[in-house]
């Protein structure tokens, strides 16, 4: 992590340094990524039994890195979808989510359930070498394999994940597809592995006001919510203002029932002028104070900007 992360920590007090994972926990996992369960080859990147691909309908930016994702749940186990909001996975759940840059494979980041409450995941980050296998690092890196991207820590990973009651990002009902890419996984095919269905979750709006409230909802939402968990401690970044990009699954009936037009407009986005949408000001800024998101990003993403601009472009004042 960067060293004006450091700086932000002792000037923003909703900024702080993210909570040690405890050391005995992250000895629990596996030193190189080949031993996780991901591949049964990992030269060949054969997946192993039981994991499944997948990929969420929005995804968050991390400076222009591609990713691919994958689940691995054990047998005869469900997820507890009775909140749609607030998924709980079994015991044993693996996720992993593999970063590239600039053509370098560079880290393939791993949650591990490793208790029964919502909030019971160990993070880690291993780091690809030449000699094809990736080696966990859990105190990060900067500018991993001579790419501009910073892997982080096993602690900063809780600044995003533990912003949401499930502690996953990217795998619920709002982010996955009703129909998947063949052979991904999807709501479709979800449902043997669920307690309660999941229904269609269409967004409301056009084309362009479903991509915006998608990006939102993706980029923002797990840190500007009203549903974060309670903790008996600080977190390393504690977002004070009310406003929400949320998307739940009882409020897509209409735009007017999402956080975000209930909360934000009026707020940091002003309908139909996005020259005075502070929204826009904090996504075209790596300020150590005001840019966002504060986590992950050091870029500015142009495209990202642009949606949003022509969103707001089309609001009615």
């Amino acid at each position: 992590m960067r060293a004006w992360l450091l700086v932000l920590a002792s000037c923003n007090p909703a900024f702080r340094d993210c909570p040690a994972i405890p050391a005995p926990r992250l000895a629990e996992l596996p030193t190189q990524l080949s031993a996780t369960g991901l591949y049964t080859d990992v030269a060949t990147e054969t997946l192993a039994p039981g994991v499944h691909p997948f990929t969420p309908r929005f995804t968050s930016w991390t400076d222009g890195a591609t990713k691919r994702r994958w689940i691995y749940l054990p047998p005869e186990t469900r997820i507890d979808t009775a909140n749609p909001d607030a998924w709980n996975f079994p015991v044993g759940t693996k996720l992993w989510k593999e970063l590239t840059r600039d053509g370098v494979r560079i880290e393939t980041r791993m949650l591990f359930k490793h208790g029964a409450a919502p909030a019971d995941w160990t993070p880690m980050a291993y780091i690809w070498s030449d000699a094809g296998d990736a080696v966990a690092t859990p105190e990060g890196l900067a500018d991993a394999r001579g790419t501009p991207h910073d892997v982080p820590s096993a602690a900063t990973c809780v600044g995003c994940h533990g912003g949401t009651p499930s502690g996953v990002l990217g795998f619920s009902e709002i982010q996955l597809p009703q129909h998947g890419a063949p052979g991904e996984l999807d709501l479709d095919s979800l449902a043997p592995l669920v307690t309660v269905p999941t229904p269609p979750n269409d967004l409301p709006g056009n084309a362009t006001t479903q991509a915006a409230l998608g990006y939102l909802h993706a980029n923002c939402s797990h840190c500007h919510n009203p549903i974060r968990p309670p903790r008996s401690g600080e977190r390393c970044f504690d977002p004070e203002r009310g406003f929400s990009f949320l998307l739940r699954a009882g409020e897509l009936d209409r735009v007017a029932a999402t956080a975000t037009y209930r909360t934000a407009i009026g707020a940091v986005i002003e309908a139909g002028d996005p020259g005075s949408s502070e929204i826009l000001d904090r996504m075209q800024s790596r300020d150590r104070w005001s840019g966002m998101p504060a986590l992950g990003s050091e870029q500015v993403d142009d495209r990202g900007v642009e949606l949003i601009r022509t969103w707001i472009e089309q609001l009615p004042n």
